[in-house]
């Protein structure tokens, strides 16, 4: 890795909706720069250590590191103090792994929703993406937009569903619509979940990983 790359860097891109792809296209973006010589910290928000396909994918790869923080349960809404103090913990952590310099690309799976559902404020997480080293580029994926964030970023780019196989009666597939046998069964999921509105007015009071066939 050329120190001209680095300089590039710095940015803050937000993948949002309520269509399938935004942590597949967080994923993508870190192969990309992983083949590019950067080093990826990829911290989820909200999700266990449970066996997930990118965890167990990149668990092989030097340059992606994958650390998952969350609960095997639904989010409450209000949530409990137990899910707030995880969520916090977790930025915590997710702020000094940046801070230690080690990588360029941090993607912070999930953090959108750990906004959208009252587990860490818009503040919390702008401050901590201010305090970053300016050359890592940080990805927030999520549903769920704030007037702040969404001033603060760079990019945002955010998946409509328009047409999911869900609607003739197509289940979920193990490795593409969600990632884990376990978190669909830990959380009561069916995979044959109904199809969501596109109001962005909608507020899910539940872990992002319920919704694993949009994501």
């Amino acid at each position: 890795m050329t120190g001209d790359i680095r300089e590039e860097l710095g940015l803050v891109q937000i993948y949002t909706g309520n269509g399938k792809g935004k942590t597949t296209a967080a994923l993508g973006l870190s192969l990309r720069a992983m083949g590019r010589g950067l080093n990826v910290l990829f911290f989820q928000f909200m999700k266990p250590d449970a066996g997930y396909g990118e965890q167990l994918a990149c668990s092989g790869l030097d340059g992606i590191t994958v650390i998952s923080r969350g609960a095997d349960h639904f989010v409450s809404d209000p949530p409990s103090e137990g899910d707030v103090r995880l969520a916090k913990d977790a930025l915590s952590e997710c702020a000094g792994l940046m801070g230690s310099g080690k990588y360029d690309l941090v993607v912070m799976d999930e953090a959108m929703n750990a906004v959208r559902l009252g587990l860490v404020s818009s503040a919390e997480l702008i401050s901590v993406l201010e305090s970053r080293p300016k050359h890592i580029e940080v990805v927030l994926t999520g549903r769920g937009m704030t007037p702040e964030l969404e001033q603060y970023a760079d990019l945002i780019t955010e998946m409509r569903l328009v047409k999911h196989p869900m609607d003739v009666g197509i289940d979920a597939r193990k490795g593409i619509e969600y990632r884990s046998h376990q978190s669909m069964a830990i959380r009561g999921c069916s995979p044959a979940r109904k199809r969501l509105t596109t109001s962005s007015s909608t507020t899910l009071a539940m872990s992002s990983t319920a919704s694993l066939p949009l994501s």
